[in-house]
């Protein structure tokens, strides 16, 4: 510390000792970094060198330091332990890489082997369904060959005239005739036919006096009739028409008898004929009174007790419309159900017998003791109290304000013209309808006369009296379409008109149009249905109704089509068996004697029982509006079940209650034979398709170098007569189904969305099941309806475009549906889906269906799903255009609609918003959980 100090204070005797210090320090710092450098850098070049060089002079040639080769190490005894370790691993490890590969090799090829099994497993399951529709439809065929060959009984024995037994025994009685004892059964087996031969009136005396309107009418519908015959040796009934006269008194009843009784076929007493008197003058007279008619039945409007034989005469109704058609645009809607008048009646009593408001007694008394000769004044009595009373707008006149038509002593006479009379009737909610005074009047042509017109215009007919024989009354049901009150019960009547409900009424309505449009109508109905109440009365099956013959265009098949997998690429969906078998037939129900077809019928319009008026079709032997599909495959109402509780997955069960079963495609064409073609290729493949009928709408015949594609069944190109869409809905006899899959040429519909519709048709056998949906509504400015395509949830068509419908409804559109329909789709080329709507929902009264197979695609243990857009329309983007693009199309629509609800008198269009959706359909579940599904 005081050294320290001397020196910062700069000391003298001290300060050479101090430089001497300082400058030893800095030399021996210099020395140590220079030898530490010397050290550090030359010495490792020193050792590296001799290193080297050591290396380098060794007599043994010995390296220690340097490298050396493997052999060389391992000398080395520590490494000794190492290199064996080490060659082992190497040894090992080539090894292991030689059986890796090894394996490699044996996974690749098993690979291919598994890959190889799957193929063949697909194949084999393959085969295996095939085999089993092979074995189903060997079965199915080997039960109809033995059905085929199984002894058949021999047909009876016909007798002909000839060969007619002269000791037929005749009646006590005239009036005794019943077709036991009247009726030679021989004449008529069950296959026969029912032949008819109606005689030549020209070729007798009696025809130069009859009226000639109506034997014009009758030729003209005798003619076109399916059971005339020319060959009088083999008919089972003789028809001659009697009249109307035109100068009923020029012609005495002798005469007329002598000239019947020497008709080439009457054989003495004229059994198995029918005298027909057509009236359609109110004043006709009983021709046939004091007319010995023997053993033949006599079909007229006037019948006497003591002329009137029960179960053998037909009650017929007059001929009105001798030569024309109804004209349904006079004809008044069925709604609204009240009118302005409670009830009618006009027509004067020109003779009448005791008057009962002479004597004393009261009306009670006379009912309790002996009834009066005739109610007719106590029935004016109470008819005018009801007027007075002003309860109700009642009509009722007896005394004609015009001239009175000529009629039967104690009838009612009509008053004033026939449009006189349909004006007030089309006002008038019910018809009063007041029989003969005179109790041995059975029926008279007046009367007759009175329910017809009053029918036509839907006035419910009410008939005081019930002693009277009301037409075809043995076989029709009038109580659904008529009110017939005993004449005791005039004082009640107001009442009961008063309690009927609306619904009642209009059922009433309804039913006595029908029956007005199916058996009185014209001339051709009235002929139709004397012959039909006698072939039901002998138990005759009715023939088979005709199917339009189609004439075959020849057409030149190509190679076979393709598949298009915009269309037929359906994933893992089952759409059906694949067909080894040529296309099968739907089974033919012709009508026979079993309990199905003879009992259990009930009319969709509350039609009359098993009375048959038209042929019937091959599959269901009933009237239009009386039609019940019954038995398996034909059933709408199917008797009995099939096999339930399978289990079986929605997407691969046909549905129904037939197994066995295919459909028809009708696609109508039109000089578009490119987008026919491509239509026609994307059939290929579908399954259960049995036969494809080209309807060709074209004068033009296809081009003779046209090559159709092979699609694996029939195609049949039908030329038809005319161009008319009418054409799309004939029954051709190609259709060998029961299903008709109607489409237009230019509509694209997938396989799985025509198999989906195809599946809910079966289950709704009785509606018309399709794709695109339409609706009408009400215009209430116009006060008339409208035809809409919007997109709505409600629907009440469906365009028959793309769509479903049974074979049945091709024979009503054609030849039952009143002709006036036809000639409109004629006339505007439009309309005819419309029509099929309105004639199926007029007989069914139910909606259509629409399915919606685009809605949602699910499938469980699957891809994701997708949502796909409704397709409302089903249009080929590029085809030509169609009728339907032309602006006039729905203006057509809309009078078509229009025309249509004037033809059936009330819109019978039904609003729906029921659809089946497809979800279910491409849905795989297991097998015990589908059966809990239905459509929703």
């Amino acid at each position: 510390m005081t050294g320290y100090t001397m020196l910062r204070n700069g000391g003298v005797g001290n300060g050479g000792q101090t430089c001497m210090l300082r400058w030893s320090n800095r030399i021996r710092l210099s020395w140590l970094s220079f030898i530490l450098f010397i050290i550090l850098v030359f010495f490792p070049l020193i050792a590296h060198y001799y290193l080297t060089t050591l290396d380098e002079t060794d007599e043994a040639g010995k390296r220690i330091f340097g490298p050396r080769a493997g052999s060389e190490l391992c000398e080395v005894k520590h490494v000794l332990d190492l290199c064996r370790i080490r060659e082992s691993v190497s040894e090992e490890l080539l090894q292991l890489e030689a059986k890796r590969q090894e394996l490699n090799s044996e996974i690749a090829k098993l690979n291919l082997k598994i890959e190889a099994c799957k193929k063949s497993i697909e194949n084999a399951k393959q085969d295996l369904l095939q085999l089993k529709n092979v074995i189903s439809q060997t079965e199915h065929s080997y039960k109809e060959l033995m059905a085929q060959n199984q002894p058949k009984l021999s047909l009876p024995i016909r007798l002909l005239p000839e060969k007619d037994d002269a000791g037929f025994p005749p009646p006590k009685v005239p009036r005794g005739c019943r077709l036991h004892n009247c009726f030679d059964y021989s004449r008529c087996p069950l296959t026969s036919g029912f032949p008819v031969y109606v005689y030549d009136s020209d070729q007798f005396a009696f025809g130069s006096y009859l009226d000639p309107l109506v034997k014009q009418a009758f030729q003209a519908t005798a003619r076109a009739n399916v059971y005339v015959t020319e060959n009088a040796d083999i008919a089972c009934l003789y028809v001659i028409l009697v009249g109307e006269m035109q100068e009923p008194l020029v012609l005495r009843p002798a005469d007329l008898e002598k000239q019947l009784y020497s008709l080439p076929n009457w054989r003495t007493d004229g059994h198995n004929h029918v005298i027909i008197n057509l009236s359609w003058k109110s004043d006709t007279q009983n021709l046939l009174y004091n007319v010995s008619t023997g053993r033949a039945m006599v079909a007229q409007s006037t019948f006497y007790a003591a002329q009137y034989r029960p179960g053998f005469d037909l009650v017929v109704s007059p001929l009105v419309h001798a030569m024309s058609e109804p004209n349904f645009m006079e004809i008044p809607p069925q709604v609204p159900v009240k009118r302005k008048y409670l009830f009618t009646f006009q027509g004067e009593k020109i003779e009448s017998l005791r008057s009962s408001l002479q004597e004393a007694r009261s009306f009670e008394e006379e009912i309790e003791g002996d009834p009066p000769a005739d109610y007719d004044d106590r029935i004016i009595a109470t008819l005018k109290a009801v007027q007075d009373s002003k309860l109700d707008q009642v009509l009722v006149e007896f005394t004609c304000k015009n001239q009175l038509k000529p009629s039967l002593p104690t009838e009612w006479a009509l008053c004033g013209e026939r449009e006189d009379r349909l004006e007030l009737l089309k006002l008038s909610t019910f018809a009063l309808i007041i029989t003969p005074g005179d109790p041995h009047l059975v029926i008279s042509s007046g009367c007759a006369t009175r329910l017809f017109e009053a029918l036509e215009v839907g006035a419910v007919p009410v008939v005081l009296g019930e002693q009277v024989q009301l037409p075809y009354q043995d076989m029709l049901q009038w109580n659904e379409a008529a009110l017939v009150v005993p004449k005791p019960r005039v004082t009640e009547v107001h009442f009961l008109l008063r309690s009927l409900s609306d619904s009642d009424l209009l059922a009433m309505r309804r039913q006595g149009r029908f029956l007005w449009e199916t058996y009185f109508s014209t001339a051709d109905s009235i002929f139709n249905t004397v012959l039909a109440m006698i072939r039901t009365r002998i138990q005759i099956p009715a023939a088979p109704i005709r199917e339009e013959v189609a004439a075959e265009i020849p057409h030149r098949s190509g190679k076979a089509a393709g598949t298009d997998p915009n269309m037929a690429d359906n994933g893992d969906l089952d759409l059906g068996p694949v067909e080894t078998e040529p296309p099968y037939a739907s089974p033919r129900y012709l009508r026979n004697f079993t309990l199905t077809v003879t009992d259990f019928y009930r009319s969709w319009n509350s039609a009359p029982g098993p009375f048959h008026l038209f042929p019937h079709t091959p599959f269901d032997p009933v009237l239009p509006s009386e039609a019940k599909f019954l038995g398996s495959g034909t059933g709408f109402r199917p008797i009995g079940g099939g096999a339930g509780g399978s289990g079986k997955e929605f997407q691969a069960a046909l549905g129904g209650n037939v197994p066995r079963e295919q459909f028809t495609v009708v696609m109508l064409t039109y000089e578009r034979e490119e987008v026919l073609m491509n239509s026609l290729e994307r059939l290929n493949g579908l399954p259960y398709l049995n036969k494809v009928v080209v309807v060709w709408n074209s004068p033009k015949l296809p081009s003779e170098d046209l090559l159709w594609p092979d699609i694996g069944v029939p195609i049949m190109v039908v030329r038809t007569e005319k161009n008319s869409l009418n054409n799309r809905f004939l029954p051709w006899n190609e259709i060998e189904t029961e299903a008709i899959l109607s489409i237009d040429d230019d509509a694209h519909l997938r396989h799985d969305e025509i198999m989906f519709g195809f599946r809910v048709w079966r289950e709704a056998r009785d509606r018309i099941v399709g794709f695109p949906g339409r609706y009408h509504a009400w215009d209430l400015p116009h006060q008339s309806w409208l035809y809409n395509s919007n997109y709505s949830c409600e629907l009440s068509m469906v365009l028959t475009g793309a769509a479903f419908f049974h074979k049945y409804y091709a024979y009503l559109y054609s030849y039952v549906m009143p002709q006036a329909i036809r000639d409109v789709v004629d006339e505007y080329t439009n309309c005819e889906d419309i029509a099929m709507n309105f004639l199926v929902a007029h007989v069914t009264r139910k909606p259509p269906i629409k399915v919606r197979p685009c809605t949602m695609g699910l499938r469980v243990h699957a891809k994701p799903p997708v949502k796909v857009t409704s397709r409302w329309t089903f249009r080929c983007p590029g085809c030509p255009q169609a009728l339907s693009h032309d602006d006039s199309h729905f203006h057509e629509r809309h009078k078509c609609i229009n025309f249509f609800v004037k033809v059936y008198g009330y819109m019978p269009l039904l609003y729906t918003q029921f659809r089946v959706d497809s979800v279910l359909f491409k849905t795989r579940l297991p097998h015990d959980k589908t059966k809990c599904f239905k459509f929703i």
